[in-house]
């Protein structure tokens, strides 16, 4: 049985913990599959083998316990073209991981760990969305649009921080693209050119399990560790 690693901070008070499970579930039932999900505290990761895992989830809820784990998970799906799904905070701890390791940015920093970060490429959004939902529009051929077969979509939020706007040409000269903004210009989808499956959206799209749909992002996921 395929396997796969909910990396964060379990709670069951968190809403999106409480969806992931399901909307995996559901997932799995759609295709016909079975896979088993573990999930994988933020602190344990740096003393796990992560090569028993056939796809990665870095899962909302952060500031995380021990950011070094969440960024090292995501380095290791990146690095090892493992299925890799990041949402909200997961979407965040990816955008850094490509800027320190790829990019070179050592600076980069999430504001809502670190306020007085040099560089913080993670900031409050121009548009603080909080269990609401929202318009986001696609950019024609991309991945993710393929994958929704449309390019506007409706996301459910939860999410006051995401990838500052005056960041994002440090990414325009990468396989890192921003494919996804809202109304207000801020980005909330990438997906990574040369990776079969590596997306992160600054949404929660685990959500739709809590209304009994299947989420094609998390479908697509699913489908893509089950095709390894």
């Amino acid at each position: 049985m395929k396997r796969i690693a909910l990396v964060g901070d379990s709670n069951a008070d968190v809403v999106a913990h409480q969806a992931i499970p399901q909307a995996l579930k559901i997932a799995c039932e759609s295709l016909n599959v079975e896979l088993d999900a573990t999930w994988l505290h933020t602190t344990a990761v740096l003393s796990t083998d992560l090569s028993a895992y056939d796809g990665i989830w870095c899962v909302p809820a952060s500031p995380y316990a021990s950011m070094a784990g969440a960024l090292a998970a995501i380095r290791y799906a990146r690095e090892n073209k493992l299925p890799f799904l990041g949402t909200c905070g997961g979407y965040q701890h990816a955008a850094l991981e490509f800027a320190q390791h790829v990019l070179g940015h050592l600076t980069a920093a999430n504001a809502e760990v670190d306020a007085d970060a040099a560089m913080p490429l993670i900031s409050p959004l121009l548009c603080r969305l909080i269990d609401t939902a929202d318009t986001i529009d696609l950019r024609a051929g991309s991945q993710v649009a393929g994958l929704y077969g449309q390019l506007n979509i409706e996301e459910q939020y939860h999410c006051g921080f995401g990838v500052n706007q005056h960041y994002l040409p440090l990414f325009d000269d990468s396989d890192f693209q921003f494919v996804g903004f809202d109304q207000e210009g801020d980005p909330r989808v990438f997906e990574l050119s040369y990776h079969p499956f590596f997306i992160g959206t600054a949404y929660q799209p685990e959500r739709a399990a809590l209304k009994g749909e299947n989420h094609a992002l998390i479908a697509a996921f699913v489908g893509a560790i089950h095709s390894q």
